[in-house]
């Protein structure tokens, strides 16, 4: 077991490089094209180690990297496993596969430990939230979730059954399978299936709410998708509403540069695509105005910190009104673009009221719209990422 040993040293020396400016993926990537000596299970265990790391929050901040690694490594695993040889005989006999009982146990043990020490925000969270459950969640890996696209359910079906690759059906279409599953060498990424958190594919639920109204079903609808990103939505909104006429806009070029490729696997060839900056006015933009615009707002992401845990220890409470600040100025340059009848979808995957419900009573106070649908997406009972949607209409 001496290379755990070692696992667990370069895992501590790779903490003490990271400053959070990158998301930890790439600075593992980075790290180990530095060191190639490392082989494929050495930087999955490594990864592991740190990751875990990260999951402990802002807990323990007073005890040695190694020492957090260690706690965690008994909080985010149900089974011991081969990390055993880390742990003392009343550590490896309190394992228990329920999360409560081994949290019980630490606190035992580090009697100042409480569990809001992980996520020291919960005064700003969303109304609902189950604030045990939640801060709990972030000791879950989250699963793989694809939702297959229109006309590939039996064919994505046999594929996953004849390689045995384990899957759930959690919604009609989406499915989950174990985080560490590699489909890209099975399924056509795009075309058969779009990798998305589950509660990104249930804001489909307000694609098929705006549908059902009259005038949505078979006119062409003018669509903006303000705040593209890797275009996730918008091949959501297509797969449902069908006849839409596209936009996309996004302040990075590099992203609409990938999100053309991602099109050209989904199929979708008619849309038009351009850079701006939304969090500042736009004067002219082709086919407007829009029947729907999706604005999927930039956020502090809090709601997806289960996927990438740096965040909860390197988090600053004064983003939060950073991000309520941008959010506000997007909105109020982008709902002009909005038709008579028209839907505006503002999205956040935040779990803070500052971005979500104070954002909506914003919306509602300053252009009048009326707010259709409102619903924090939770999926921190599902090993999914949390999100925010509020469907207005101009009404």
């Amino acid at each position: 077991m001496q290379y755990l040993h070692q696992h667990l040293a370069t895992a501590v020396k790779i903490i003490e490089q990271y400053n959070g400016n990158v998301p930890l993926v790439h600075h593992l990537k980075q790290y180990f094209s530095l060191h190639k000596k490392h082989g494929s299970k050495d930087r999955k265990s490594i990864a592991q180690l740190c990751y875990s790391h990260y999951r402990l929050g802002k807990a323990f901040h007073e005890l040695s990297i190694e020492e957090r690694i260690k706690i965690a490594l008994f909080l985010c695993n149900n089974e011991v496993g081969r990390w055993a040889f880390f742990f003392d005989d009343n550590w490896l006999a309190a394992w228990a596969t329920n999360l409560h009982q081994r949290i019980t146990f630490v606190q035992s043990c580090y009697p100042s430990f409480v569990l809001d020490d992980v996520f020291p925000w919960k005064e700003e969270l969303s109304e609902g939230i189950d604030v045990s459950a939640f801060i709990g969640s972030h000791f879950i890996q989250p699963d793989l979730f694809l939702r297959v696209r229109p006309g590939f359910d039996g064919t994505v079906k046999q594929k996953l059954n004849e390689r045995q690759i384990s899957f759930e059906e959690k919604l009609p279409f989406c499915l989950a399978l174990p985080n560490a599953s590699k489909i890209d060498e099975i399924l056509a990424v795009d075309k058969e299936v779009v990798i998305q958190d589950l509660s990104s594919q249930r804001v489909g639920e307000f694609f098929q709410l705006i549908q059902s109204q009259p005038g949505y079903r078979s006119a062409l609808i003018q669509l903006w998708d303000c705040c593209a990103a890797s275009g996730g939505k918008s091949i959501l909104a297509k797969d449902i509403l069908g006849n839409i006429s596209l936009t996309v806009t996004d302040i990075r070029t590099s992203i609409l540069k990938n999100l053309e490729q991602r099109f050209l696997r989904a199929g979708i060839k008619n849309y038009q695509s351009f850079v701006a900056d939304i969090s500042r006015s736009i004067t002219t933009i082709q086919h407007e105005p829009f029947n729907i615009i999706i604005c999927d707002a930039p956020c502090s992401g809090s709601g997806t910190w289960s996927r990438t845990p740096e965040q909860l220890s390197f988090f600053a409470k004064e983003k939060i009104n950073e991000y309520a600040a941008l959010q506000k100025k997007i909105v109020s340059n982008t709902i002009p673009h909005l038709a008579e009848s028209g839907y505006f979808l503002y999205i956040t995957c935040s779990v803070f009221a500052k971005e979500n419900e104070e954002v909506v009573m914003f919306i509602k106070q300053q252009f009048h719209l009326e707010l259709v649908k409102m619903e924090l997406l939770e999926g921190y009972t599902q090993k999914a990422g949390s999100m925010f949607a509020a469907l207005f209409k101009k009404v």
